[in-house]
């Protein structure tokens, strides 16, 4: 079909919702299941164009649709995202990002916000007959909005459901039986590239160290120039070696703290990991084990900087002489 002709490398994911399509099938729920970047939000919003066109009360430009639902500005269509909550106000990743929000932690699927996917469920379609709900990092939802969004997936009413998330194992069983799996996977070095000349990031192409982090997922990758960019390069090359003093491991769990949020901090333990088993003769797996449990301390949100001198001071110990 050619409104899926962007996708690439999915033949599985745009096979399943082609056939769903032409056999007039469309499920009530879908979970778009697989590693974050590699496709999964384009195919939600082509899938959302289609169903949005074949219920349609009224013809629309292809183009013209298409737009509104880019925009989410379609009456028949709700994108929910993970939020972050600041002074009483839901702010999505994007949002924060624009305002200059520090997060401290990491933005999530509130009750709230699953409570208006019932409010907007309630009322009939008003351009087409079915209404689209979206709901991206699904995984972060805890118990109560799991739920509640149990719920809405047991009566949909004229609508389809679609639940973005890394795999099935991250939710509820009880959610994965009510939707139909399309499972999206990471790309080969040949679609990585074209997807990333298509989105005009060729500059990524040549930083081979974010292409082998990425693991077949383009999205990754150009996230991951991003992240690389925003950090000072004379500490970034600083930090691809252990310290070599206290007061060296210290000034550095200081800086990153002081110059990157946690979501960017977590991003940063994975680069050092990765750089770190390429040059394993100066890296111990005790450093390395030090890394891991560092993202754990973080995701639990304890004071960042304690978390890096801590590290710091655990890789200078791992590398000290006998």
């Amino acid at each position: 079909m050619e409104t899926f002709k962007d996708l690439k490398g999915q033949e599985t994911a745009v096979e399943l919702l082609v056939r769903a399509v032409q056999q007039q099938r469309i499920a009530p729920a879908y979970l778009f299941a697989g590693p974050e970047g590699v496709g999964r939000r384009l195919a939600a919003e082509r899938f959302a164009e289609v169903i949005l066109t074949c219920f349609g009360k009224q013809s629309q430009v292809a183009s013209v649709l298409r737009r509104r639902i880019l925009q989410r500005n379609h009456p028949d269509l709700l994108w929910v995202e993970p939020t972050y909550l600041h002074q009483g106000r839901r702010l999505t990743a994007a949002a924060a990002a624009e305002v200059g929000l520090k997060r401290k932690g990491t933005p999530q699927i509130r009750l709230e916000q699953i409570r208006e996917i019932g409010q907007f469920l309630s009322r009939p379609p008003l351009e087409t007959a079915r209404a689209v709900v979206v709901v991206e990092g699904a995984e972060t939802m805890a118990e109560a909005p799991a739920n509640g969004l149990l719920k809405t997936l047991e009566e949909p009413g004229a609508a389809t459901l679609i639940l973005l998330a890394p795999a099935p194992s991250v939710l509820l069983p009880t959610l994965v039986s009510r939707c139909q799996l399309i499972p999206f996977r990471r790309l080969g070095q040949a679609d990585m590239a074209a997807v990333l000349r298509h989105a005009g990031h060729e500059a990524v192409l040549e930083q081979p160290d974010l292409m082998a982090l990425a693991q077949g997922s383009p999205g990754s990758a150009i996230a991951a120039y991003a992240q690389k960019q925003a950090i000072p390069a004379d500490l970034l090359a600083a930090l691809l070696q252990p310290p070599t003093s206290l007061r060296e491991a210290l000034e550095r769990g200081r800086q990153i703290a002081q110059l990157l949020d946690t979501e960017a901090q977590l991003w940063l333990v994975d680069y050092l990991q990765h750089c770190y088993w390429q040059q394993v003769s100066c890296v111990s797996p005790a450093g390395l084990q030090a890394l891991e449990q560092a993202r754990k301390y973080l995701r639990s949100y304890v004071q960042p900087r304690l978390v890096w001198e801590v590290t710091f001071m655990q890789m200078l110990e791992a590398t000290a002489p006998s």
